[in-house]
């Protein structure tokens, strides 16, 4: 399968094109720094809304990692906006692109967070709990809301909801 990663130089990206090489799949990393389609890198940046549309054609599957660093500094008013638009904005830009395609990916596998489902004390939560309240649970619906435009054109979304991942 030719398999899209976008985030595929984070933690969880590198592991992913590690293990996908090894069974034999092709994959496409988008980057924000140093495209090079010799090395199957191609150039997006959700900041200005600008895609390589080469790197998606005939695409099987896409797998969406991209956003900023949570953990990445103090969250004020501006880091708040940018860890919002970051996941948002380009969920947004990944799926318009995809959906031009004349046969777009049969799979989405869309990055998400268990701050989903917000500070709920010892509630037993699970997949089909409800999305909670406060800066993450927000995020979190909204990120996967920006799927829904790929899911109404047939397209198979699923939104991974990972917790703190550590190596």
């Amino acid at each position: 399968m030719k398999v899209v990663v976008t985030g595929s130089t984070g933690l969880v990206g590198e592991a992913l094109v590690t293990a996908l090489q090894a069974g034999g799949h092709s994959v496409v990393r988008l980057v924000r720094s140093s495209p090079n389609p010799a090395e199957h890198r191609y150039a997006w940046n959700p900041d200005t809304g600008s895609i390589d549309a080469a790197a998606l054609s005939g695409c099987d599957g896409v797998v969406h990692l991209a956003g900023e660093n949570v953990a990445g500094g103090r969250w004020s008013d501006a880091r708040k906006a940018r860890i919002r638009e970051s996941r948002v904005a380009g969920t947004e830009l990944l799926v318009r692109e995809l959906l031009k395609l004349d046969a777009p990916p049969k799979v989405l596998l869309s990055a998400s967070a268990v701050g989903f489902y917000g500070d709920r004390g010892d509630e037993l939560l699970d997949e089909g709990s409800a999305c909670g309240e406060g800066f993450l649970a927000e995020v979190a619906r909204d990120w996967e809301a920006a799927t829904r435009e790929a899911q109404d054109h047939d397209v198979r979304v699923a939104h991974l909801r990972f917790g703190v991942v550590l190596s």
